[in-house]
């Protein structure tokens, strides 16, 4: 029996007409592509550099190795900051999806004016986070503020918020609350996928409303509540803006609300130790990068993608 030799495939010439496409498709995306570049990154590139200098803005800096990674390590201003990043992301993750999700339930309910509650209650996550800190600071006041103003009127006395160490922290992870809209959005388009006659069918058969909800709903609802839950990790990480507001940069009271972003922060713009922040700056991301390699690992298994 004769075998036939297939010849390896030759290396395919390109066109004229898709040469031309090609440039021109370069040609439109370029400025994209030096944006990336010289916006991202070289920006990384050097970072990672300075990240072994004593670089400080000021005059000639020195290659120094891994001093800054072995300074750091021994900065325990550097783990109060982790610790109190932590906090914030324990409390302020699973919250946020319970109260978005509570929300999402509520605003899914066909009623009239629906449109215009979930309109309301979308809001307040586009206002801008600095205008919201400065408003919270006022709601936090333990003097005048609003809150603890409702508080009294219920015989409570309400705590120092941002004043008290002991309660900075949650005051940082209520303000978080204010912004679920995005994440409310996301859900509620989740519920509205959740398909119809799997309800009804489990209706028939006699399942309560929360053995419908925890077997038909969230089954469905599992990949938007993973994407919730590995976004809010990383923004976790990131956290800044409304400590900044609400402490003027410092982290007061008492090193309470010195998270690790606003640490980082201050060592390149107060202290001018920008190689030794730039440090700080990696090890946050591959911090950010093990906790989300171990949620996939975790979690992922767990969500179900429709059938698929």
């Amino acid at each position: 029996m004769s075998t036939v030799n297939v010849p390896r495939a030759q290396k395919r010439q390109w066109s004229p007409q898709k040469r031309r496409n090609f440039l021109w498709g370069l040609f439109f995306t370029s400025p994209a592509i030096i944006g990336l570049l010289l916006f991202t990154a070289y920006p990384l590139i050097m970072s990672f550099y300075y990240s072994f200098t004593s670089y400080s803005m000021f005059g000639p800096y020195k290659f120094i190795g891994l001093t800054n990674y072995t300074d750091l390590f021994a900065d325990d201003n550097w783990w109060s900051s982790l610790y109190n990043t932590v906090y914030i992301i324990i409390f302020s993750v699973p919250l946020g999806i319970i109260v978005a999700l509570s929300l999402a339930l509520l605003l899914n309910i066909k009623t009239r004016g629906i449109a215009i509650y979930r309109t309301i209650f979308y809001l307040p996550s586009i206002v801008p986070i600095v205008a919201s800190a400065v408003v919270f600071g006022y709601v936090f006041n333990p003097q005048y503020g609003i809150l603890n103003n409702i508080l009294n009127l219920f015989g409570i006395t309400g705590p120092g918020w941002l004043s008290s160490p002991d309660w900075s922290k949650p005051a940082l992870i209520l303000l978080s609350l204010w912004g679920v809209g995005n994440l409310m959005i996301i859900l509620l388009a989740g519920l509205q996928d959740v398909p119809r006659d799997l309800q009804d069918a489990a209706q028939v058969d006699g399942a309560t409303a929360w053995n419908r909800f925890r077997h038909v709903t969230l089954p469905f609802l599992s990949p938007h509540l993973f994407f919730a839950l590995v976004t809010g990790l990383i923004a976790g990480f990131q956290y800044f803006a409304p400590a900044f507001v609400l402490t003027n940069g410092n982290g007061d009271p008492a090193g309470s609300t010195l998270i690790a972003a606003l640490y980082l922060y201050q060592n390149a713009f107060r202290y001018f130790k920008v190689g030794y922040a730039n440090a700080m700056g990696w090890v946050l991301f591959i911090i950010i990068l093990l906790c989300t390699a171990i949620t996939f690992r975790v979690v992922a298994k767990r969500v179900y993608y429709g059938g698929a």
